[in-house]
């Protein structure tokens, strides 16, 4: 049984520097990133934040280019996992920002793109996780910061602007997945992409909130 968990995992992706964003031309290489979540990533210079206390959460969108990472991800799954981004982001900016409609001068706007994500293999994902060698080999995963082959992630762009100039602010490619051992996310095709989505709308929260305390932006996760 072990031999055919270990096999049947998918091959894991790598966020690219997707052609067809906004803030594409933009986007370099996070050279202060420590982690593998955030590849890319931009800030205008002399820019700060903590004037902001107001935004504007735009629709999230599926990315359609030719670099998605969607592999064999339907369309009705791919807006299920978008829907569930625009609830989880906004729950999460909520506990810090006035949600508005409205442009202002204290106002930031920003879109979301979904530019990818995989679905756990059914079943063996969760019986890798209960299975002594394979919990052991999950834990181990989860302390390097290194997705399991058998549970899904999720890939997705954040473009920040000044909601009345449009001026692009902050920009990066993120990609978040579960800890390796854990098992409630392996449960369901998208447990594991939605648990990434939720890991990605609190650090986006805590991001902001180390901007506006006057730390250093690094993008932690």
């Amino acid at each position: 049984m072990l031999l055919v968990v270990g096999m049947a995992g998918c091959a894991a992706t790598t966020p690219v520097q997707y052609r067809n964003l906004d803030s594409s031309a933009q986007l370099a290489p996070n050279s202060q990133n420590q982690s593998k979540h955030i590849p890319f990533y931009y800030a205008s210079p002399d820019t700060q934040l903590t004037r902001y206390t107001r935004v504007m959460l735009d629709t999230v969108t599926v990315y359609g280019g030719e670099d998605q990472q969607f592999g064999t991800l339907s369309a009705v799954e791919r807006q299920q996992l978008a829907d569930y981004m625009q609830s989880q982001f906004g729950q999460a900016l909520g506990q810090k920002y006035v949600l508005t409609s409205t442009t202002g001068p204290d106002t930031l706007r920003i879109h979301l793109t979904l530019t990818g994500a995989s679905a756990s293999v059914p079943v063996l994902s969760t019986v890798k996780q209960i299975v002594p060698v394979g919990a052991l080999l999950g834990t181990l995963k989860s302390a390097a910061d290194r997705p399991s082959r058998t549970l899904g992630s999720v890939t997705y762009a954040v473009e920040i602007y000044d909601s009345q100039s449009n001026k692009l602010l902050r920009a990066f490619i993120a990609k978040q997945y579960p800890a390796a051992e854990n098992i409630p996310a392996s449960l369901g095709a998208l447990g594991a992409a939605k648990t990434g989505i939720e890991k990605g709308a609190e650090a986006l929260l805590k991001q902001l909130r180390e901007e506006k305390a006057g730390a250093s932006l690094i993008f932690r996760t």
